[in-house]
């Protein structure tokens, strides 16, 4: 009997604890079905190619480009051209007040001649007056002497005869020698009047001259300007009666089909530039176009760019339509390598723990926590080498800002 009763209490202890632990699970899967689910955004893993680009910033420039800059202070006279205007090659686009210039190449001439006769006159022993008078003075020498020489011949007869003494010879002798001192020094001016260094001198105020009159015609020949090439105005800075001083722009002019884009990108982006590599142009001024291009140009060092370490680089334009103005500042993005055929996912979907990537897949309406490989990435989309397949959904982000977890129970809004 008291067996009996024992085992009765013992079931019914297990009977009660099997009923507790029923409980227990019925409450965890009602409190699960019932809890909220989290709302995501999701996106599915696919197969495509995929471009690795980088952004920045360019300015548009001439590939030749025609500057004109005032060669002297002086005033604007006319101007023929207009901003923007196509012209053609020989074309006079711009005419300058050339009085001043024209005074300053008729003095250099003035000074040039001074120069080169004092040259000439150098070289043939003084002036033609100057020649002149020494040929007369050489003349007048050589007079004196032979009446030197015959009044000595006369002398000495008489001191022959007794009839003059010994120092009137002596006197006559003197005079001799003295008018032919005189005559020498006549004939050796005549031979060579100036030293070297002056002929030097000369010369170098003949060359100094010259240079002179060289840089005032080639100022007073830029006081008009013609177009060099068949192309457009693009910026005339100044206008009609306006003063400008020395050095100052006045006009430039290029072929507008051939312009080039010199792009600034930041010191890390540059190792992954390359000779070749496409580039995509867009000016905000003109939404929805786009122009094409390729680099031509590497940075060979790195300058400073307003706040930014960059790299210069050139960018040839290869579908150059006359829309693009120089000096204008352009978006640019070199596309720097590209993945066929990748398996890719926003890169949203990415994240990394400890440096390592994963991603939550979202398998019967809860997020799994899944380790990837990734390849390739651009600023929308990242290549997994390895950890999903073909058709996997990952989500990329909850809409009530809750952070992703392993398990989470979620629902997907499309």
């Amino acid at each position: 009997m008291a067996e009996t009763t024992s085992r009765q209490i013992t079931g019914r202890v297990w009977l009660w604890i099997g009923a507790a632990v029923l409980l227990v699970v019925i409450f965890f899967v009602a409190r699960n079905m019932t809890r909220d689910r989290t709302p995501v955004h999701a996106a599915t893993a696919s197969r495509t190619e995929l471009y690795s680009t980088v952004p920045t910033n360019g300015i548009v420039e001439p590939v030749e480009n025609y500057e004109y800059h005032a060669p002297a202070a002086t005033s604007v006279r006319v101007i023929y051209a207009q901003q923007g205007q196509a012209v053609k090659a020989g074309t006079v686009l711009m005419q300058l007040d050339d009085v001043s210039a024209r005074a300053r190449v008729a003095t250099a001439e003035s000074a040039l001649a001074a120069a080169q006769a004092t040259l000439d006159a150098t070289r043939n022993g003084g002036s033609f007056q100057e020649q002149q008078s020494l040929d007369s003075s050489i003349s007048r020498a050589r007079l004196d002497l032979a009446d030197a020489q015959r009044q000595l011949a006369a002398l000495q007869k008489l001191q022959a005869s007794g009839a003059a003494s010994a120092s009137e010879v002596a006197a006559a002798q003197q005079r001799v020698a003295l008018n032919q001192d005189n005559l020498n020094s006549f004939q050796t001016r005549q031979q060579a009047r100036y030293a070297p260094v002056e002929l030097q001198r000369a010369q170098s105020a003949v060359s100094d001259a010259q240079a002179n009159l060289t840089a005032a015609r080639a100022i007073l020949n830029q006081m008009s300007y013609s177009a060099p090439i068949d192309g457009t105005v693009y910026s005339i800075p100044v206008g009609r009666s306006d003063y400008v001083e020395e050095g100052k722009l006045l006009l430039q002019m290029t072929n507008l089909s051939h312009l080039r884009v010199r792009a600034y990108f930041d010191e890390p982006e540059i190792g992954g530039l390359k000779i070749g590599q496409k580039i995509a142009i867009v000016w905000d001024a003109r939404p929805g176009r786009e122009w094409h291009g390729h680099i031509t140009q590497v940075p060979s060092t790195i300058i400073t760019y307003n706040t930014r370490n960059v790299g210069e680089v050139l960018v040839a334009i290869d579908d150059p339509d006359g829309g693009l103005l120089p000096d204008t500042h352009v978006t640019v993005t070199a596309t720097t390598s590209s993945a066929p055929n990748s398996l890719t996912v926003p890169r949203e979907a990415l994240h990394s723990e400890n440096g390592k990537p994963y991603v939550y897949r979202i398998v019967n309406d809860s997020l799994v926590r899944t380790s990837v490989v990734t390849g390739t990435l651009n600023l929308t989309d990242v290549a997994i080498t390895s950890g999903l397949k073909d058709g996997d959904v990952v989500a990329t982000g909850s809409l009530n800002g809750l952070p992703l977890e392993d398990g989470l129970p979620i629902k997907v809004v499309r």
